[in-house]
């Protein structure tokens, strides 16, 4: 077997070869060095960072839409590039905050006011809405003038067997009262009652009742016409207006009546 022999010996540093690092080296073809060896392992670099210029040249490519011309191998004629698809920047929406700063805060008294202002209105309003219905149904009922009709048992004229024809009306404000005696127009008798004065006045509606008021056994005629009640006492064939002696009687009459 053979055997290596041992020495002691070491080599000076005189007779190794320098080998130069890095550029100092000189290379020749496809980077061998002078020796006519490639290194083991080439030296490590920082990676090539893209250049800023360059990439605002490709943004603004992009979003004008630029088309980039290429030129065949050959000297053809140059082949236009695919459009590249706009695409437009979002706008930016103005960010709005809401503070407390702008939304002062009021008096309470002025949503007092403000609350009773609507209150007003509506009650106004309401008001106007009834009043207009409530004529409605009176034009519907009573017509215009305001007319009232009605038969009753008066003990006038009434021998054949018919009924008194009574017609009460408005006429300008002026109230009257038509009787036909026993449907005979030979016997008409025209009564005047009360004038009133208000500026509706002339649609108020005006209705008869026939009530024994003085205990004769002979019904006589009330006019009732704004919550008012005017007497008129069956006498002697007719109708006559109520005498001062005899308004305490009737008056006391009438507190029984229902309104």
């Amino acid at each position: 077997m053979p055997v290596l022999e041992a020495t002691d010996r070491i080599a000076p540093k005189s007779i190794l070869r320098h080998r130069p690092i890095g550029d100092s080296a000189p290379t020749g073809k496809r980077g061998e060095t002078a020796a006519g060896t490639q290194p083991v392992a080439q030296r490590a670099s920082r990676p090539r960072l893209p250049d800023v210029a360059d990439e605002i040249a490709e943004w603004q490519r992009v979003t004008t839409g630029s088309v980039a011309r290429q030129t065949q191998p050959g000297g053809k004629r140059p082949v236009r590039a695919a459009k590249a698809p706009k695409t437009l920047p979002r706008p930016l929406r103005p960010k709005i905050s809401l503070t407390k700063q702008a939304w002062p805060q009021a008096h309470p008294l002025l949503y007092l006011g403000l609350g009773m202002l609507a209150m007003m209105t509506l009650w106004v309003t309401l008001s106007a809405a009834f009043g207009w219905f409530g004529t409605m149904l009176d034009d519907m009922r009573y017509g215009r003038p305001r007319t009232f009709q009605t038969d009753a048992w008066v003990g006038h004229n009434e021998q054949s067997g018919i009924p008194s024809h009574f017609i009460a009306i408005n006429l300008n404000r002026h109230i009257e009262v038509i009787e036909i005696s026993g449907g005979d127009a030979a016997h008409t008798h025209i009564y005047v009652g009360p004038q009133l004065y208000g500026p509706d006045d002339a649609l108020v509606p005006v209705t008869l009742s026939f009530v024994d008021v003085n205990h004769d056994h002979l019904p006589d005629m009330i006019i009732n016409v704004q919550g008012s009640r005017i007497v008129f006492i069956n006498d002697q064939g007719g109708f006559r207006p109520l005498q001062p002696s005899e308004r305490p009687q009737v008056l006391q009459f009438l507190q029984h009546l229902r309104p």
